[in-house]
C-alpha cells in the first residue's frame, strides 16, 4: 500500500514517467496503451503483489536469521535489494517495451521499494510470532544460554500455583 501511494505520487508530480504497475504490465502486453489501461494496471498490480509477497518471505527469513534489531537498516536493505532485482528483471526482458529509461522514474521506483521494505520489516518484526525469531542452537554439544519462546511458555504452564498458600512464611 505504501509503495503504491509513493508510486502514484511520483507519477502525479511528474517525477516518474509511469507507475511501476505499468512497467510490470509491460512484460505481458504489447504497448504502453495496454499497460496503462485498467486491465494492464490490474495485471501489473498482480505481478507487483506476487513479487512483494516473495520479498516478504525473504524479509522474515532475514529477520529470523539475524534478529529483530536494526530494523531500519534491514528494511532498507531488503526493500532496495528486492526492488533492484525486480526493476532489473523487468528492464532486462526484451519483450518489455514499456520500461522507462530515465533515472528519475527508476529512482522513484527505488524510493517506493525502500518504503515497502521498511514497512514490511517493521510489520514482520512487531507482529510476527515469536517462534519465528527463536535462536537455533549452534550445535548439539553446548546447551543454549537463551530459552526459546516455546520453552518459556512450557515453563510458565508447569509452575504449580497453590491458592492461598504463603510462600514467604517462615516457621
Amino acid at each position: 500500500m505504501v509503495k503504491t501511494i509513493i508510486d502514484e505520487l511520483s507519477v502525479k508530480k511528474k517525477i516518474s514517467q509511469q507507475s511501476f504497475r505499468g512497467t510490470a504490465a509491460g512484460v505481458w502486453v504489447k504497448n504502453k496503451n495496454e499497460a496503462t489501461n485498467i486491465k494492464g494496471q490490474f495485471l501489473g498490480g498482480l505481478l507487483d503483489f506476487g513479487m512483494g509477497s516473495l520479498g516478504g518471505v525473504g524479509t522474515v527469513y532475514l529477520l529470523s536469521k539475524t534478529g529483530r534489531d536494526s530494523l531500519v537498516t534491514k528494511g532498507l536493505l531488503s526493500g532496495i535489494t528486492m526492488g533492484s532485482f525486480i526493476t532489473f528483471a523487468l528492464g532486462a526482458l526484451p519483450q518489455n517495451t514499456v520500461r522507462p529509461k530515465d533515472a528519475a522514474s527508476n529512482l522513484s521506483y527505488m524510493v517506493s521499494h525502500a518504503a515497502y521494505g521498511m514497512v514490511t520489516t517493521f510489520i514482520a518484526a512487531k507482529l510476527g510470532d515469536s517462534s519465528l525469531f527463536d535462536i537455533k542452537p549452534v550445535n548439539n554439544y553446548l546447551q543454549p544460554t537463551v530459552s526459546t519462546s516455546e520453552q518459556i511458555k512450557t515453563k510458565a504452564r508447569s509452575i504449580p500455583i497453590i491458592p492461598n498458600h504463603h510462600y514467604s512464611k517462615r516457621g
